[in-house]
């Protein structure tokens, strides 16, 4: 992936977390972008999001989709301790 390719993806994931972040906040989560590496996107779930019983459920139903949505050529969403 070239530079400029990397930095408009990252943008995008971005804006994408910016959409989301409000209903994490909510549950007093967050999350953080780790790194964009080819077509994975690496985060941490932060606050209560790490620890909560449903976060693979959030991050894959929630996070991935909608990061899709914005960057389809976005193939999976991980999230790191």
């Amino acid at each position: 992936m070239s530079e400029t390719k990397h930095i408009e993806t990252v943008t995008k994931v971005m804006e994408a977390l910016e959409e989301i972040r409000p209903f994490l906040n909510k549950d007093g989560g967050d999350i953080e972008l780790i790194d964009v590496k080819e077509n994975t996107v690496i985060v941490r779930l932060l606050g209560n999001c790490s620890s909560c019983h449903i976060n693979t459920s959030t991050l894959k139903l929630g996070v991935e989709n909608t990061i899709k949505q914005h960057v389809p050529e976005i193939v999976e969403v991980i999230n790191v301790d």
